[in-house]
């Protein structure tokens, strides 16, 4: 189905809850209940240092701070086929940011996409995974956003094409998409294998970006962690497929990928996926990231886009590169450190052999990479890649993806001008 066949679909199928989000809005109680700690909960200092730990997890910081911004200001712009949102700013400042809101409204703003006034938030805020969250972390959350230096900023106005603009229907939309409890323990299983599924499903809201989107832009449940978009970039198949996902991938080459951003044989993180890595799983402890790869290892295996199908080609040092117009950018700008065969010559996060991004045909990551390089705030040498949005045209980085994917991966690449064009939008 096209694009703009799939928003038509969905502007219908949102229609069609209208009658309903009318009785909820008018006949629904809009009390809001009160909320308390529980006798486990720390206080004081301890409880501000876990309300830290899990606004950490999270990665709150990655949508509620925009590059070179203020902590969690907000303001960072989510695109999306209908529109544009932006992160809300999450400070203390009590006229733009959540000073003045009670413990109550916070937690239904967290567990349940409802803002302070009632308003439907929109589920670009993960709040569909974030459900999942005890009472306990929610309100740790809170007490540790209350020690943020307030910012009188407000965040840009969303622009929605209608009807994504009528908040109201987002009450028919939770009523069919929005957990209905807190993460319940599965009991048959490890507490290992439950702190996993807890930060996967929850906290670190995984499924968010690898889980593909169905018409009402829900995530697909039943192909789960399957590969999503994001952007234009595209999250890859986590589940334990070993063609497409990381079935073939050991524990160890999880928890490095996870914990530094590269893996042996699998290339670095890039885009959303290395900011999750620099801003959150790097600063998690070994025992979290332990529990992420042992409830991994127990989802089931879905195969999807075959075509992206690991394929590890090691050119020999005796192999000649051809002489077209990407084999010349490649060597003049990136063998430099990536090295002729992929393998990297910096250091392990400079190997690109093995990744999906140079054994995607259609190069939707690797396109993004080469345009707006990877970087963390530091701009560390060794650990940035530079953006070559200014100096290639899009023919040159359409020929530049085009010979990576066939060098690395032996598949032809399908990258076209019009391709580079768009990613640069």
């Amino acid at each position: 189905m096209s694009h703009t066949k799939k928003v038509l679909a969905s502007v219908a199928a949102l229609a069609s809850l209208a009658a309903l989000c009318a009785v909820l809005f008018f006949f629904l109680p809009h009390s809001l209940p009160p909320v308390a700690p529980s006798p486990k909960q720390p206080t004081g200092q301890a409880l501000i240092e876990r309300g830290e730990y899990l606004t950490t997890a999270a990665d709150c910081a990655a949508c509620h701070t925009t590059r070179g911004g203020k902590p969690f200001a907000g303001g960072l712009p989510f695109k999306l086929p209908f529109g544009t949102i932006y992160s809300s700013n999450i400070t203390t400042d009590n006229d733009h940011g959540i000073g003045s809101w009670s413990d109550a409204e916070f937690v239904r703003a967290v567990r349940s996409g409802v803002g302070r006034h009632g308003e439907n938030l929109y589920p670009a805020f993960p709040y569909t995974s974030y459900a999942l969250l005890s009472t306990d972390d929610i309100l740790a959350i809170r007490a540790y956003l209350r020690t943020v230096a307030p910012v009188s900023e407000p965040s840009p106005s969303n622009s929605l094409a209608f009807p994504f603009n009528q908040r109201w229907l987002m009450r028919g939309w939770n009523l069919l998409f929005l957990p209905w409890s807190e993460y319940q323990v599965d009991t048959s299983k490890s507490d290992e294998w439950n702190r996993g599924a807890y930060l996967v499903e929850g906290l670190a809201h995984c499924g968010e970006c690898h889980t593909p989107r169905g018409l009402m832009f829900q995530r697909m449940q039943r192909k789960a962690l399957s590969g999503g978009e994001v952007d234009g970039w595209k999250a890859w198949n986590i589940t334990n497929d070993s063609a497409t996902g990381v079935g073939g991938w050991s524990d160890a080459d999880l928890a490095s990928f996870l914990s530094t951003g590269h893996a042996k044989g699998h290339g670095p993180a890039g885009g959303a996926m290395r900011e999750a890595v620099d801003l959150s799983f790097s600063k998690l402890p070994t025992s979290d990231i332990r529990a992420i790869v042992t409830y991994l290892r127990t989802v089931p295996a879905v195969t999807a886009d075959p075509e992206t199908k690991v394929s590890l080609v090691v050119p020999s040092a005796s192999d000649t590169p051809s002489s077209s117009l990407g084999a010349r950018i490649f060597a003049g700008a990136c063998a430099s450190c990536h090295g002729k065969d992929g393998s990297g010559l910096v250091n392990l996060r400079a190997s690109i052999q093995g990744a999906h991004a140079v054994n995607d045909p259609k190069g939707a990551n690797l396109i993004r990479l080469i345009l707006q390089g990877s970087s963390d705030e530091a701009k560390e040498p060794g650990r940035t890649m530079p953006a070559f949005k200014s100096i290639y045209s899009d023919q040159e980085v359409a020929a530049l993806a085009n010979y990576v994917i066939e060098r690395l991966s032996g598949k032809v690449g399908e990258v076209q001008a019009a391709d580079v064009a768009g990613a640069r939008e």
